[in-house]
């Protein structure tokens, strides 16, 4: 199995994500929500995508590789996760956001989601 390594790569991330959360809620003292700190509500936003597309995409990539789908294509999907999650949390995480990584990061985000669904369903019907 390899799909399992990348999960745990991803939940390393999580944390360091929500870590990220955690460190700004205390340095600005809020509990709830953002307090209309810029930082804060990015690093939120970053953390609440990342638990929105990640626990889907996994399992899509876990099923692709118990369907027998080959091991490159399950490292690359790994990979792409991996790479895509830290694009998208650097880009929306400066003041200043840098589109271009994170649009970078949802495309390969959502490269692995279409390709695994696709797979799976094309190996239904062949």
């Amino acid at each position: 199995m390899i799909a399992p390594f990348y999960a745990a790569l991803l939940a390393l991330l999580y944390v360091f994500l929500s870590a990220r959360v955690i460190k700004l809620r205390l340095k600005y003292q809020v509990g709830l929500g953002d307090g209309e700190h810029v930082l804060l509500a990015r690093a939120i936003r970053v953390q609440a995508n990342f638990s929105e597309y990640i626990p889907f995409a996994l399992l899509l990539v876990w099923m692709y590789e118990a369907m027998q789908g080959a091991s490159w294509l399950v490292h690359m999907f790994g990979v792409l996760l991996c790479a895509g999650r830290i694009l998208h949390a650097y880009g929306v995480s400066q003041q200043k956001e840098v589109l271009l990584y994170r649009q970078g990061g949802m495309v390969m985000t959502f490269t692995v989601i279409v390709v695994c669904s696709l797979s799976i369903i094309l190996s239904y019907l062949v």
